[in-house]
């Protein structure tokens, strides 16, 4: 027998296990007598605890902590719960064209079916790719095809690693999680509300899953960016690669939100499969760790808050005039990272070693940017070029040009939360320090983000302050832009069968197609693409 309670306990006594067993027992007898008497009797007995969730609402924090009781039965382990992969026969190959959650999800599930991925990644491996990122910071150097964006395990990899997802929708959870705990991940991942690997955890992860699918007969390829389509009879047939063309049964593009070669690349083959889509832009908004904990714990410090709690988290939203304005990928003890995947623009991003004690943290503040919203200039340069669904990707490349116009290399254009909202620039000597390594330069940027844009933001985060008090700090400090927390384009595709409605046998998969949002629902709907294939090569097993 099995059932679930949930226990409501101080941070300080996380580790009383006594005190937890007894909890666990009072709630038991509450919730269901016939259960509680058999498990008072029986000599097999267990907790697993499934998961722990921070509640600092009403001035007092308290732990919600769940556990499943068994009872005269053994809990299944988590290598139980993994998906049987079989080697791959050679008989049906798919490209893969990304190594991102998206791809890599795509090539285990197909290998559950013994079909052959062959993932191709424009960028390189984690070890050089490491290198390459480090370059951004020291030398100003952007690799266009090796950056926090681009290379081996997608943006995720170098840029927090957050598993947490609301998509639950799409698929089973659980189930990406335990792939990453068999993969290396802290068994942490499985249990906790907000799990999270890591960015100096990540890579060995994502390293392990190449080597596993290498193993079981797929091919990764580092360095080979995908510059066309092989269609024939109007079907993809596979890709022309800069090192190579690869033939293959089906093509499932997995390129990220950032590969705006491809969204041009689709817009000469198949126009009619682009379609604009609302996306987000704003900035980052950096505070002292200090000042995020003591607002989240109620100013309370020591023993049972933040000094066993850990850097504290917060989500916000509001609306302005009928737009959104909200946190994306809040890094609590993180850090504010540069994200441009080319020399000509700055891009700001987020993330967290896993141990999130930096001395700082940080969020996007963004602004939900609707098709109408796209400035009319915009608009008439992607109906030139004979794709209207361009526009918002014409708009967000302006806007990381503009913030490299008011930089400096990739010294990011900033200013104090405070003198943003009363639009006066701050010295540049008055900027405080920052996590942001490459630097950051004053910039009013009230004088060059849109209107419509900058407007909603300073009132949302004003709205914002009202139910988070202190979140305008003297110290915050916003840097700018953010302008990737997803795409402005949507490739479509089928419902049911999830192949792009314009070009038969490719299959739009994960964040850069538009159908996800994070490192979970991109690996869930990667997976669900790849099922989709496999239906079609063996459909009586349907």
């Amino acid at each position: 027998m099995k059932t679930e309670v949930t226990i409501t306990i101080k941070p300080e006594q996380q580790e009383n296990q006594k005190l937890i067993s007894d909890f666990i027992a009072r709630e038991l007898k509450k919730k269901d007598a016939s259960f509680y008497n058999s498990f008072c009797r029986s000599k097999q007995k267990e907790f697993v605890f499934v998961k722990k969730s921070i509640d600092a609402r009403h001035g007092q924090v308290k732990l919600h902590l769940r556990y499943a009781v068994y009872v005269d039965e053994k809990p299944a382990s988590v290598l139980e719960k993994l998906p049987v992969w079989k080697k791959a026969d050679g008989t049906k190959t798919v490209v893969i064209v990304g190594s991102g959650p998206a791809g890599l999800f795509a090539a285990f599930k197909l290998l559950e079916y013994g079909i052959k991925p062959v993932i191709i990644e424009r960028g390189t491996d984690t070890a050089q790719r490491r290198k390459d990122i480090a370059l951004i910071s020291t030398k100003d150097f952007v690799n266009p095809d090796s950056n926090y964006c681009f290379g081996e395990g997608g943006a995720g990899t170098f840029s927090d690693g957050k598993l947490y997802t609301r998509s639950n929708k799409r698929g089973d959870i659980s189930s990406i999680l335990q792939i990453f705990h068999a993969f290396g991940a802290d068994q942490k991942i499985l249990t906790d509300a907000h799990p999270h690997i890591g960015t100096d955890r990540l890579p060995k992860i994502i390293n392990a899953m190449r080597n596993k699918i290498i193993e079981l007969g797929g091919e990764v390829h580092f360095n080979t960016l995908c510059t066309d389509f092989i269609i024939e009879n109007g079907r993809v047939k596979g890709v022309v690669c800069t090192t190579t063309t690869i033939f293959a049964d089906a093509v499932i593009l997995a390129t990220g939100h950032s590969a705006t070669d491809i969204y041009r690349l689709i817009a000469k083959a198949a126009p009619a499969a682009l379609e604009a889509k609302t996306f987000a832009v704003g900035v980052r908004v950096e505070h002292p760790r200090t000042v995020i904990d003591s607002i989240q714990y109620h100013g309370k410090t020591g023993e049972g808050t933040a000094a066993s709690l850990g850097a504290a988290e917060y989500r916000v939203t509001t609306q302005v005039d009928g737009r959104g304005v909200y946190s994306f990928c809040m890094c609590p003890g993180g850090f504010v990272v540069p994200s441009a995947s080319g020399p000509n623009e700055i891009v700001v991003n987020g993330m967290s070693a896993a141990a999130r004690n930096s001395k700082w943290s940080n969020a996007a503040i963004v602004v939900e940017t609707r098709p109408k919203d796209i400035p009319q200039e915009f608009t008439d340069q992607a109906k030139t070029i004979g794709c209207p669904a361009l526009a918002g990707l014409l708009f967000r490349t302006d806007l990381e040009q503009k913030a490299k116009q008011a930089g400096k290399g990739q010294a990011a254009p900033a200013q104090l939360l405070t003198d943003f909202l009363e639009n006066r620039a701050t010295p540049q000597e008055n900027l405080p320090p920052t996590s942001y390594t490459p630097g950051i330069v004053s910039s009013n940027l009230n004088s060059w983000l849109p209107p419509h844009i900058k407007q909603k933001l300073a009132q949302g985060i004003k709205q914002i302050n009202q139910n988070m008090k202190g979140f305008i700090d003297p110290a915050a400090l916003m840097i700018a832009v953010e302008t990737r927390t997803s795409t402005p384009v949507r490739i479509q595709r089928n419902k049911d069968t999830f192949e792009c409605t314009e070009l038969a046998g490719l299959y739009p998969a994960g964040e850069g197609s538009g159908y996800a949002g994070g490192i979970v629902s991109s690996a869930m709907d990667g997976e669900n693409v790849a099922e989709a294939i496999a239906d079609s090569f063996f459909p009586k097993r349907q």
